[in-house]
């Protein structure tokens, strides 16, 4: 439980860069650089620990079993936020960054810590409720925010393995929280 906890502070950490434009919109541009370099930095110690063999203490106690041989969490997290910092406007980013580095980490806490197909309802319903919050609290409107929720707790919910690799929720959480929230505000503006 204790290498859960830290796995789930280090998940939680990641907050801090986005919220750098929270508190000052004009600071975007440097999160989305830091958020790129991020994710570049990731992809190098990924390569480093998976092909030359890199082996940190830290990454024993910070990554699953399932990471041993693949792209670890931590990774997945940094190169799906580095995307949809560059690829949505911040009002859309934002929320979406946020609700895998807050909303997944309570899941995750409040879940076994166990990979499953499937996670408890009351899971599930305070994921959403937390990611709907974010998305509210950050004056995404309501029909985008709740497109953006669900999306992202459709993605925590589900651990798809394709080819022997589990598709892990560090990497589909933002990606799927904010391509609803963009199709949201796009495609049906007179309800948002």
């Amino acid at each position: 439980m204790a290498d859960e906890l830290k796995r789930r502070l280090v998940h939680a950490s990641g907050t801090l860069v986005p919220l750098i434009a929270v508190v000052d919109p004009s600071r975007w541009e440097l999160v989305q650089g830091v958020l790129v370099a991020g994710a570049v930095a990731a992809i190098v110690l990924e390569i480093v620990r998976l092909y030359v063999g890199l082996d940190w203490v830290v990454y024993d106690r910070l990554t699953r079993e399932y990471e041993q041989d693949n792209l670890a969490g931590y990774a997945l997290a940094l190169i799906s936020m580095g995307v949809v910092a560059v690829a949505f406007d911040q009002s859309v980013a934002i929320p979406a960054i946020l609700m895998l580095t807050i909303g997944d980490p309570i899941s995750g806490l409040l879940g076994s810590g166990e990979l499953r197909t499937a996670k408890q309802a009351y899971v599930l319903l305070t994921m959403f409720g937390v990611c709907l919050l974010i998305a509210a609290g950050l004056g995404v409107p309501t029909v985008p925010a709740v497109l953006g929720a669900l999306a992202a707790t459709a993605a925590d919910g589900l651990k798809p393995v394709v080819a022997g690799y589990v598709v892990d929720d560090n990497l589909t959480i933002p990606l799927a929280a904010a391509v609803a929230i963009a199709a949201g505000i796009r495609y049906l503006p007179s309800v948002a």
